[in-house]
């Protein structure tokens, strides 16, 4: 089965590295002009000039600050201004590890600015366009702790499960305009993410990170973790015409780590 996004333009965020770069490039693999999106100038301006380039296709960058809401407003309403996008990857930073009896309320607060409202004004602006051509795909970056909790990350856990809820609504919203939302529940990938988490667990429990990845990958039914690339290539397929009857959904991509249903 062959994706075919030629024609379409993509805005990925979160895409200097990891779970977003992979998206990028498999984006742009199946034919998108895709639009990076993170802190790092120099790094995505290294990305945008490995990313496939075929007849038609440009790609661009930009760089923002997912942590400075105000900024980022202002920084994402000029790109709109000037630009149009069929897919919308909402995808950012995580916010920083720890359990509820770490965190206060500042704390949520800044998370809910970094994870929620990021992605409904992005979405906002996107979705005008989309209405307005009948067709868009909406993809938020999720996690499967929005199904079961991991207790050192209560900020994540709180905070994506609300971007999932609203994803669900917003389905129903807009599905009459051919525009499609979906999240992806993220397991363990092999990202700097999951190398910083490992390393503060291994402090905290006195053993090797080693020893810490080997622990995380014997509790995923496929015995490893997993490549950034098969990331892209559920997120490909979600942006394509071929699941164009699929919305609304929270899909684990997480090697069977999931135990609920």
């Amino acid at each position: 089965m062959d994706i075919d996004l030629k024609g379409k333009k993509a805005l990925v965020g979160g895409s200097s590295g990891g779970i977003g770069r992979a998206i990028a490039f498999q984006l742009a693999e199946s034919g998108a002009s895709v639009t990076l999106m993170s802190r790092s100038k120099e790094k995505l301006k290294g990305i945008v000039s490995d990313l496939p380039v075929t007849q038609g296709q440009s790609h661009q960058y930009l760089v923002v600050d997912f942590n400075d809401f105000e900024i980022y407003t202002k920084t994402i309403s000029d790109y709109f201004e000037n630009n149009s996008v069929d897919i919308l990857v909402n995808n950012t930073q995580g916010p920083a590890a720890g359990n509820t009896l770490e965190k206060n309320v500042p704390d949520y607060q800044e998370a809910f600015d970094l994870l929620f409202k990021t992605v409904v004004f992005t979405t906002e602006l996107a979705l005008k366009q989309m209405q307005q051509k009948q067709w868009g795909r909406i993809i938020n970056v999720a996690s499967v702790s929005v199904k079961e909790p991991l207790s050192y990350l209560a900020l994540s856990n709180t905070i994506r499960a609300a971007v999932v809820t609203w994803a669900k609504s917003l389905a129903t919203d807009v599905g009459a305009s051919r525009i499609t939302v979906n999240s992806v529940l993220t397991g363990y990938f092999d990202t700097d993410r999951i190398a910083q988490l490992n390393a503060k667990k291994a402090e905290q429990l006195g053993i090797s990170t080693a020893e810490v990845r080997s622990e995380m990958e014997s509790r995923v039914p496929l015995k490893r973790i997993g490549k950034p690339e098969e990331y892209g290539y559920l997120v490909a397929f979600l942006a394509s015409d071929k699941a164009a009857y699929i919305t609304g959904t929270s899909i684990p991509i997480d090697g069977g780590l999931l135990k609920s249903l």
